[in-house]
Protein backbone atom coordinates (compact mmCIF):
# COMPACT_ATOMS: atom_id res chain seq x y z
CA UNK A 1 0.00 0.00 0.00
CA UNK A 2 1.36 3.42 -0.89
CA UNK A 3 2.07 5.90 1.85
CA UNK A 4 -0.72 8.36 2.62
CA UNK A 5 1.35 11.44 1.70
CA UNK A 6 3.09 9.93 -1.32
CA UNK A 7 2.67 11.58 -4.71
CA UNK A 8 1.61 9.55 -7.70
CA UNK A 9 4.19 9.34 -10.44
CA UNK A 10 1.57 10.51 -12.90
CA UNK A 11 0.67 13.66 -10.92
CA UNK A 12 1.61 17.08 -12.43
CA UNK A 13 3.93 17.85 -9.50
CA UNK A 14 5.83 14.56 -9.94
CA UNK A 15 6.13 14.97 -13.71
CA UNK A 16 7.39 18.56 -13.32
CA UNK A 17 9.98 17.48 -10.76
CA UNK A 18 11.22 14.68 -13.03
CA UNK A 19 11.64 17.08 -15.95
CA UNK A 20 12.96 20.27 -14.28
CA UNK A 21 14.58 18.92 -11.12
CA UNK A 22 14.13 19.54 -7.42
CA UNK A 23 13.67 23.32 -7.83
CA UNK A 24 10.09 22.76 -8.94
CA UNK A 25 9.29 20.21 -6.25
CA UNK A 26 7.77 22.68 -3.76
CA UNK A 27 4.74 24.69 -4.95
CA UNK A 28 5.62 27.31 -2.30
CA UNK A 29 8.84 28.26 -4.07
CA UNK A 30 8.55 31.19 -6.48
CA UNK A 31 10.25 30.39 -9.77
CA UNK A 32 9.51 33.24 -12.17
CA UNK A 33 9.66 37.04 -11.95
CA UNK A 34 7.23 39.76 -12.97
CA UNK A 35 9.45 41.02 -15.80
CA UNK A 36 9.81 44.57 -14.47
CA UNK A 37 12.62 46.34 -16.36
CA UNK A 38 15.35 47.20 -13.88
CA UNK A 39 19.01 46.49 -13.26
CA UNK A 40 19.91 44.67 -10.05
CA UNK A 41 18.17 44.76 -6.67
CA UNK A 42 18.78 48.49 -6.15
CA UNK A 43 18.04 50.36 -9.34
CA UNK A 44 15.85 52.77 -11.24
CA UNK A 45 12.76 51.64 -13.11
CA UNK A 46 13.03 51.68 -16.90
CA UNK A 47 9.51 50.68 -17.99
CA UNK A 48 8.74 53.92 -19.88
CA UNK A 49 9.58 53.62 -23.59
CA UNK A 50 9.54 57.39 -24.16
CA UNK A 51 12.90 58.63 -22.92
CA UNK A 52 11.55 62.12 -22.19
CA UNK A 53 9.04 60.65 -19.71
CA UNK A 54 11.44 58.38 -17.84
CA UNK A 55 13.39 59.20 -14.72
CA UNK A 56 13.68 62.71 -13.25
CA UNK A 57 12.97 64.32 -16.62
CA UNK A 58 9.59 62.62 -16.84
CA UNK A 59 8.66 63.78 -13.33
CA UNK A 60 9.47 67.37 -14.31
CA UNK A 61 7.24 67.10 -17.37
CA UNK A 62 4.34 65.72 -15.35
CA UNK A 63 4.79 68.56 -12.87
CA UNK A 64 4.75 71.08 -15.72
CA UNK A 65 1.53 69.54 -17.02
CA UNK A 66 -0.01 69.80 -13.55
CA UNK A 67 1.13 73.37 -12.81
CA UNK A 68 0.94 75.06 -16.24
CA UNK A 69 -1.91 73.46 -18.18
CA UNK A 70 -5.36 74.84 -17.25
CA UNK A 71 -7.20 71.70 -18.37
CA UNK A 72 -5.00 69.34 -16.33
CA UNK A 73 -5.17 71.72 -13.38
CA UNK A 74 -8.97 71.85 -13.54
CA UNK A 75 -9.22 68.06 -13.63
CA UNK A 76 -6.91 67.55 -10.65
CA UNK A 77 -8.63 70.34 -8.71
CA UNK A 78 -12.03 68.76 -9.37
CA UNK A 79 -10.75 65.41 -8.12
CA UNK A 80 -9.18 66.90 -4.97
CA UNK A 81 -12.23 68.98 -4.01
CA UNK A 82 -14.56 66.03 -4.59
CA UNK A 83 -12.42 63.66 -2.51
CA UNK A 84 -12.02 66.20 0.30
CA UNK A 85 -15.79 66.19 0.75
CA UNK A 86 -16.03 62.42 1.20
CA UNK A 87 -16.98 61.03 4.60
CA UNK A 88 -14.60 58.31 5.80
CA UNK A 89 -15.70 55.68 8.32
CA UNK A 90 -13.99 52.94 10.29
CA UNK A 91 -16.13 49.81 10.50
CA UNK A 92 -15.50 46.60 12.44
CA UNK A 93 -16.97 44.11 14.89
CA UNK A 94 -14.44 44.77 17.64
CA UNK A 95 -15.51 48.07 19.20
CA UNK A 96 -12.18 48.62 20.99
CA UNK A 97 -9.98 48.37 17.91
CA UNK A 98 -12.50 50.24 15.76
CA UNK A 99 -12.60 53.17 18.17
CA UNK A 100 -8.79 53.15 18.51
CA UNK A 101 -8.19 53.38 14.76
CA UNK A 102 -10.84 56.09 14.49
CA UNK A 103 -9.03 58.07 17.20
CA UNK A 104 -5.67 57.70 15.45
CA UNK A 105 -7.06 59.10 12.18
CA UNK A 106 -8.00 62.33 13.96
CA UNK A 107 -4.98 62.52 16.26
CA UNK A 108 -2.19 63.30 13.78
CA UNK A 109 -0.27 66.56 13.45
CA UNK A 110 -1.98 67.09 10.09
CA UNK A 111 -5.59 66.58 9.14
CA UNK A 112 -6.85 63.47 7.42
CA UNK A 113 -8.09 65.60 4.49
CA UNK A 114 -4.59 67.05 3.96
CA UNK A 115 -3.11 63.55 3.98
CA UNK A 116 -5.59 62.39 1.34
CA UNK A 117 -4.74 65.45 -0.77
CA UNK A 118 -1.05 64.51 -0.60
CA UNK A 119 -1.85 60.92 -1.50
CA UNK A 120 -3.67 62.16 -4.61
CA UNK A 121 -0.34 63.34 -6.01
CA UNK A 122 -0.06 59.72 -7.19
CA UNK A 123 -2.43 60.74 -9.99
CA UNK A 124 0.22 63.08 -11.40
CA UNK A 125 3.30 60.92 -10.89
CA UNK A 126 1.81 57.44 -10.76
CA UNK A 127 2.73 56.77 -7.13
CA UNK A 128 2.90 58.41 -3.73
CA UNK A 129 5.19 57.13 -0.96
CA UNK A 130 4.52 58.09 2.67
CA UNK A 131 6.58 57.34 5.76
CA UNK A 132 4.69 56.35 8.91
CA UNK A 133 5.86 58.18 12.04
CA UNK A 134 4.51 56.79 15.33
CA UNK A 135 4.14 58.38 18.76
CA UNK A 136 3.29 57.37 22.29
CA UNK A 137 0.00 58.95 23.31
CA UNK A 138 0.82 60.89 26.48
CA UNK A 139 -1.80 63.62 26.43
CA UNK A 140 -0.97 67.33 26.23
CA UNK A 141 2.79 66.80 26.40
CA UNK A 142 5.35 69.53 25.76
CA UNK A 143 7.22 67.16 23.48
CA UNK A 144 5.45 67.33 20.11
CA UNK A 145 6.51 63.75 19.36
CA UNK A 146 4.36 62.54 22.29
CA UNK A 147 1.54 65.08 22.21
CA UNK A 148 -1.90 63.58 21.78
CA UNK A 149 -5.57 64.11 22.50
CA UNK A 150 -5.45 60.89 24.54
CA UNK A 151 -3.34 59.86 27.51
CA UNK A 152 -3.48 56.08 27.49
CA UNK A 153 0.16 55.23 26.63
CA UNK A 154 -0.79 53.48 23.40
CA UNK A 155 1.19 53.88 20.17
CA UNK A 156 -0.60 55.96 17.55
CA UNK A 157 0.14 57.75 14.30
CA UNK A 158 2.03 60.98 14.80
CA UNK A 159 2.03 61.80 11.09
CA UNK A 160 2.21 60.12 7.69
CA UNK A 161 4.18 62.64 5.59
CA UNK A 162 4.86 62.31 1.89
CA UNK A 163 8.31 61.64 0.50
CA UNK A 164 8.26 63.73 -2.67
CA UNK A 165 8.30 61.75 -5.89
CA UNK A 166 11.18 63.72 -7.38
CA UNK A 167 13.35 62.82 -4.36
CA UNK A 168 12.88 59.03 -4.72
CA UNK A 169 16.11 58.09 -6.45
CA UNK A 170 15.96 54.29 -6.66
CA UNK A 171 14.14 51.28 -5.22
CA UNK A 172 15.47 48.30 -3.32
CA UNK A 173 14.02 44.90 -4.30
CA UNK A 174 14.31 41.41 -2.91
CA UNK A 175 15.23 38.40 -5.04
CA UNK A 176 11.58 37.80 -5.99
CA UNK A 177 11.01 41.40 -7.11
CA UNK A 178 9.21 42.58 -3.97
CA UNK A 179 9.75 46.15 -2.76
CA UNK A 180 12.11 46.29 0.22
CA UNK A 181 12.73 50.03 0.55
CA UNK A 182 12.53 53.39 -1.21
CA UNK A 183 15.89 55.16 -1.53
CA UNK A 184 15.48 58.92 -1.09
CA UNK A 185 18.02 61.56 -2.09
CA UNK A 186 16.99 65.07 -1.08
CA UNK A 187 18.40 68.39 -0.01
CA UNK A 188 20.10 69.65 2.04
CA UNK A 189 22.44 66.65 2.46
CA UNK A 190 21.73 64.81 -0.81
CA UNK A 191 22.59 61.47 0.76
CA UNK A 192 20.90 58.17 0.04
CA UNK A 193 18.41 57.40 2.82
CA UNK A 194 16.65 54.01 2.62
CA UNK A 195 13.07 54.01 3.95
CA UNK A 196 11.93 50.40 4.58
CA UNK A 197 8.57 49.46 3.11
CA UNK A 198 7.47 48.35 6.61
CA UNK A 199 7.78 51.98 7.69
CA UNK A 200 5.91 53.35 4.70
CA UNK A 201 2.69 53.23 2.71
CA UNK A 202 2.90 52.90 -1.05
CA UNK A 203 -0.02 54.24 -3.10
CA UNK A 204 -0.10 53.50 -6.83
CA UNK A 205 -2.51 54.06 -9.69
CA UNK A 206 -1.53 50.68 -11.15
CA UNK A 207 0.41 47.59 -10.10
CA UNK A 208 1.36 46.12 -13.49
CA UNK A 209 4.54 44.03 -13.15
CA UNK A 210 4.76 45.13 -9.52
CA UNK A 211 6.07 48.52 -10.64
CA UNK A 212 6.50 50.66 -7.49
CA UNK A 213 6.10 53.85 -9.56
CA UNK A 214 2.74 52.91 -11.01
CA UNK A 215 1.53 54.87 -14.05
CA UNK A 216 0.51 58.52 -14.19
CA UNK A 217 -3.08 59.21 -15.24
CA UNK A 218 -1.59 61.98 -17.42
CA UNK A 219 0.45 59.49 -19.46
CA UNK A 220 -2.13 59.02 -22.23
CA UNK A 221 -2.66 62.78 -22.52
CA UNK A 222 1.04 63.62 -22.93
CA UNK A 223 0.97 63.71 -26.75
CA UNK A 224 -2.14 65.93 -26.82
CA UNK A 225 -0.58 68.22 -24.21
CA UNK A 226 2.70 68.43 -26.13
CA UNK A 227 1.03 69.30 -29.45
CA UNK A 228 -1.33 71.76 -27.79
CA UNK A 229 1.59 73.49 -26.10
CA UNK A 230 3.38 73.92 -29.44
CA UNK A 231 0.24 75.25 -31.13
CA UNK A 232 -0.31 77.76 -28.33
CA UNK A 233 3.27 79.03 -28.73
CA UNK A 234 2.86 79.32 -32.49
CA UNK A 235 -0.46 81.09 -32.01
CA UNK A 236 1.06 83.62 -29.59
CA UNK A 237 3.96 84.36 -31.94
CA UNK A 238 1.60 84.60 -34.93
CA UNK A 239 -0.70 87.07 -33.17
CA UNK A 240 2.27 89.18 -32.14
CA UNK A 241 3.59 89.25 -35.71
CA UNK A 242 0.16 90.07 -37.07
CA UNK A 243 -0.21 93.04 -34.73
CA UNK A 244 3.38 94.26 -34.64
CA UNK A 245 4.53 93.32 -38.14
CA UNK A 246 7.64 91.50 -39.28
CA UNK A 247 10.89 93.40 -38.59
CA UNK A 248 13.17 93.88 -41.60
CA UNK A 249 16.69 95.35 -41.63
CA UNK A 250 18.43 96.56 -44.76
CA UNK A 251 22.17 96.30 -44.24
CA UNK A 252 24.98 97.15 -46.61
CA UNK A 253 27.09 94.14 -47.58
CA UNK A 254 30.27 95.99 -46.66
CA UNK A 255 29.16 96.54 -43.05
CA UNK A 256 31.38 95.04 -40.37
CA UNK A 257 30.41 91.57 -39.07
CA UNK A 258 30.20 92.90 -35.50
CA UNK A 259 27.42 95.30 -36.45
CA UNK A 260 25.70 92.58 -38.47
CA UNK A 261 25.50 90.37 -35.38
CA UNK A 262 24.08 93.20 -33.29
CA UNK A 263 21.41 93.95 -35.86
CA UNK A 264 20.44 90.28 -35.96
CA UNK A 265 19.92 90.38 -32.19
CA UNK A 266 17.70 93.42 -32.62
CA UNK A 267 15.56 91.58 -35.19
CA UNK A 268 15.10 88.59 -32.90
CA UNK A 269 14.26 90.63 -29.79
CA UNK A 270 12.13 93.43 -31.19
CA UNK A 271 8.77 93.67 -29.36
CA UNK A 272 5.86 96.08 -29.35
CA UNK A 273 5.61 97.08 -25.68
CA UNK A 274 6.13 100.07 -23.40
CA UNK A 275 9.90 99.93 -23.99
CA UNK A 276 9.78 99.69 -27.77
CA UNK A 277 12.28 101.65 -29.79
CA UNK A 278 15.45 101.03 -31.81
CA UNK A 279 18.60 103.14 -31.81
CA UNK A 280 20.59 102.90 -35.07
CA UNK A 281 23.44 105.03 -36.48
CA UNK A 282 22.61 107.25 -39.44
CA UNK A 283 25.42 106.15 -41.76
CA UNK A 284 25.92 106.68 -45.49
CA UNK A 285 28.54 105.50 -47.97
CA UNK A 286 30.56 107.75 -50.25
CA UNK A 287 27.75 107.74 -52.81
CA UNK A 288 25.17 108.92 -50.30
CA UNK A 289 23.43 105.55 -49.88
CA UNK A 290 22.09 104.70 -46.41
CA UNK A 291 24.07 101.80 -44.93
CA UNK A 292 21.48 100.67 -42.34
CA UNK A 293 17.71 100.84 -42.59
CA UNK A 294 15.06 99.27 -40.33
CA UNK A 295 11.42 98.75 -41.23
CA UNK A 296 8.33 96.74 -40.26
CA UNK A 297 6.50 94.67 -42.83
CA UNK A 298 2.82 94.96 -41.94
CA UNK A 299 0.35 92.13 -42.43
CA UNK A 300 -3.34 91.92 -43.15
CA UNK A 301 -4.03 90.79 -39.57
CA UNK A 302 -5.48 87.39 -40.49
CA UNK A 303 -4.11 83.87 -40.70
CA UNK A 304 -4.99 81.17 -43.19
CA UNK A 305 -5.40 78.60 -40.41
CA UNK A 306 -7.23 79.15 -37.11
CA UNK A 307 -5.52 77.06 -34.41
CA UNK A 308 -8.39 77.48 -31.93
CA UNK A 309 -10.19 74.33 -33.10
CA UNK A 310 -7.11 72.05 -32.83
CA UNK A 311 -6.29 73.43 -29.37
CA UNK A 312 -9.86 72.79 -28.18
CA UNK A 313 -9.70 69.27 -29.64
CA UNK A 314 -6.53 68.51 -27.71
CA UNK A 315 -8.10 69.94 -24.53
CA UNK A 316 -11.04 67.56 -24.89
CA UNK A 317 -8.71 64.63 -25.50
CA UNK A 318 -6.76 65.46 -22.34
CA UNK A 319 -9.97 65.51 -20.31
CA UNK A 320 -11.30 62.35 -21.97
CA UNK A 321 -8.29 60.29 -20.87
CA UNK A 322 -9.44 60.63 -17.25
CA UNK A 323 -13.21 60.64 -17.99
CA UNK A 324 -13.43 64.34 -17.07
CA UNK A 325 -14.60 65.79 -20.41
CA UNK A 326 -17.80 66.92 -18.70
CA UNK A 327 -15.93 70.11 -17.71
CA UNK A 328 -16.36 71.33 -21.30
CA UNK A 329 -20.13 70.82 -21.44
CA UNK A 330 -21.75 74.18 -22.01
CA UNK A 331 -18.50 75.88 -23.05
CA UNK A 332 -18.63 74.83 -26.70
CA UNK A 333 -22.40 75.01 -27.28
CA UNK A 334 -22.71 71.24 -27.13
CA UNK A 335 -24.06 68.74 -24.62
CA UNK A 336 -27.32 68.27 -22.77
CA UNK A 337 -28.29 67.83 -19.13
CA UNK A 338 -28.78 64.09 -19.63
CA UNK A 339 -25.33 63.79 -21.19
CA UNK A 340 -23.84 65.83 -18.35
CA UNK A 341 -25.48 63.53 -15.79
CA UNK A 342 -24.10 60.41 -17.50
CA UNK A 343 -20.58 61.83 -17.74
CA UNK A 344 -20.46 62.99 -14.12
CA UNK A 345 -21.68 59.58 -12.96
CA UNK A 346 -18.87 57.95 -14.94
CA UNK A 347 -16.37 60.39 -13.42
CA UNK A 348 -17.72 59.61 -9.94
CA UNK A 349 -17.24 55.92 -10.61
CA UNK A 350 -13.56 56.53 -11.40
CA UNK A 351 -13.24 58.56 -8.19
CA UNK A 352 -14.68 55.66 -6.21
CA UNK A 353 -11.93 53.40 -7.58
CA UNK A 354 -9.31 55.96 -6.50
CA UNK A 355 -10.79 56.03 -3.00
CA UNK A 356 -10.76 52.24 -3.04
CA UNK A 357 -7.01 52.28 -3.78
CA UNK A 358 -6.39 54.54 -0.78
CA UNK A 359 -8.54 52.59 1.67
CA UNK A 360 -7.16 49.21 0.56
CA UNK A 361 -3.57 50.28 1.35
CA UNK A 362 -4.59 51.32 4.86
CA UNK A 363 -6.66 48.17 5.36
CA UNK A 364 -3.91 45.83 4.17
CA UNK A 365 -0.85 47.53 5.67
CA UNK A 366 -1.45 50.67 7.73
CA UNK A 367 -4.11 49.50 10.18
CA UNK A 368 -2.72 45.95 10.78
CA UNK A 369 0.74 47.38 11.57
CA UNK A 370 -0.82 49.87 13.98
CA UNK A 371 -2.70 47.12 15.81
CA UNK A 372 0.32 44.81 15.84
CA UNK A 373 2.60 47.41 17.41
CA UNK A 374 0.01 47.84 20.19
CA UNK A 375 -0.44 44.10 20.73
CA UNK A 376 -4.07 44.16 19.61
CA UNK A 377 -5.69 41.17 17.87
CA UNK A 378 -5.49 41.20 14.08
CA UNK A 379 -8.30 38.71 13.53
CA UNK A 380 -10.97 41.39 13.85
CA UNK A 381 -9.03 44.24 12.32
CA UNK A 382 -11.32 47.17 11.42
CA UNK A 383 -11.44 48.53 7.89
CA UNK A 384 -11.42 52.04 6.52
CA UNK A 385 -14.34 52.81 4.24
CA UNK A 386 -14.95 55.83 1.99
CA UNK A 387 -18.46 57.21 1.60
CA UNK A 388 -20.21 58.37 -1.55
CA UNK A 389 -18.47 60.89 -3.78
CA UNK A 390 -21.57 62.67 -5.07
CA UNK A 391 -24.85 63.47 -3.39
CA UNK A 392 -27.98 61.59 -4.33
CA UNK A 393 -30.47 63.04 -6.80
CA UNK A 394 -33.47 63.70 -4.54
CA UNK A 395 -35.91 63.69 -7.43
CA UNK A 396 -34.79 60.27 -8.63
CA UNK A 397 -34.67 59.00 -5.05
CA UNK A 398 -38.22 60.13 -4.33
CA UNK A 399 -39.47 58.52 -7.55
CA UNK A 400 -37.80 55.26 -6.56
CA UNK A 401 -39.32 55.33 -3.07
CA UNK A 402 -42.76 56.05 -4.51
CA UNK A 403 -42.42 53.19 -6.98
CA UNK A 404 -41.43 50.53 -4.47
CA UNK A 405 -44.02 51.81 -1.97
CA UNK A 406 -46.73 51.48 -4.60
CA UNK A 407 -45.54 47.95 -5.27
CA UNK A 408 -46.27 47.06 -1.64
CA UNK A 409 -42.80 47.20 -0.06
CA UNK A 410 -43.01 48.44 3.55
CA UNK A 411 -40.49 51.19 4.32
CA UNK A 412 -41.58 52.89 7.52
CA UNK A 413 -41.24 52.87 10.44
CA UNK A 414 -37.47 52.30 9.98
CA UNK A 415 -35.20 54.65 11.94
CA UNK A 416 -32.01 53.74 10.03
CA UNK A 417 -33.63 54.25 6.65
CA UNK A 418 -35.27 57.50 7.74
CA UNK A 419 -32.00 58.91 9.08
CA UNK A 420 -30.22 57.98 5.85
CA UNK A 421 -32.90 59.74 3.79
CA UNK A 422 -32.64 62.77 6.04
CA UNK A 423 -28.89 62.83 5.52
CA UNK A 424 -29.25 62.74 1.73
CA UNK A 425 -31.55 65.77 1.92
CA UNK A 426 -29.29 67.53 4.49
CA UNK A 427 -32.05 67.36 7.10
CA UNK A 428 -31.27 67.05 10.83
CA UNK A 429 -31.35 63.49 12.23
CA UNK A 430 -34.53 62.14 13.72
CA UNK A 431 -35.11 63.16 17.32
CA UNK A 432 -35.18 60.25 19.80
CA UNK A 433 -38.34 61.72 21.36
CA UNK A 434 -40.20 61.48 18.06
CA UNK A 435 -40.20 57.67 18.25
CA UNK A 436 -42.78 57.77 21.03
CA UNK A 437 -45.20 59.88 19.00
CA UNK A 438 -47.99 58.15 17.07
CA UNK A 439 -47.45 57.84 13.33
CA UNK A 440 -49.85 59.99 11.34
CA UNK A 441 -50.48 58.85 7.81
CA UNK A 442 -52.04 61.08 5.20
CA UNK A 443 -54.05 58.93 2.82
CA UNK A 444 -54.77 60.46 -0.59
CA UNK A 445 -58.42 60.53 -1.67
CA UNK A 446 -59.53 57.48 -3.61
CA UNK A 447 -60.62 58.84 -6.95
CA UNK A 448 -61.55 55.42 -8.33
CA UNK A 449 -64.64 54.95 -6.07
CA UNK A 450 -67.72 56.80 -7.34
CA UNK A 451 -69.43 59.18 -4.99
CA UNK A 452 -72.65 57.88 -3.31
CA UNK A 453 -75.47 60.25 -2.60
CA UNK A 454 -76.57 60.39 1.06
CA UNK A 455 -80.13 59.75 2.23
CA UNK A 456 -80.40 63.36 3.39
CA UNK A 457 -79.89 64.52 -0.17
CA UNK A 458 -82.69 62.22 -1.35
CA UNK A 459 -85.10 63.59 1.26
CA UNK A 460 -84.36 67.11 0.13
Amino acid sequence: MAAKNSVSKNSPTKRTTMIYGKAADSPKKELGVSGLKRQGNRSEISEEWLTQLSGPRGKRIYREMRDNDPTVGAILYAIETAVRGVDWKVVGNNEETRLFVEQCLGDMSHTWEDLVAEILSMLTYGFSFHEIVYKKRLGNNRDSSKRSKYNDGKIGWRKIPIRAQETIDTWDFDDQGGIVAAIQVSEPKFQQVPIPIERGLQFRTGVHKGNPEGRSILRNSYRSWFLKKRLENIEAVGIERDLAGIPIAYVDTLLDDKYRSEIQDILRNVRRDEQEGIYLPLAYDENGNQLIKFDLLSSAGTRQLDVTAPIERYDRRIASTVLADFIFLGQMNVGSFALSSDKTELFSTSLKSILGMISSVFNMHGIPRLLEINGMPLEESPTLFAGDVETADLEKLSDFISSISSAGMPLFPDDDLENWLRKQAHFPPKSPDSSALPVQRINPPNTDTPEVESEDDDEE
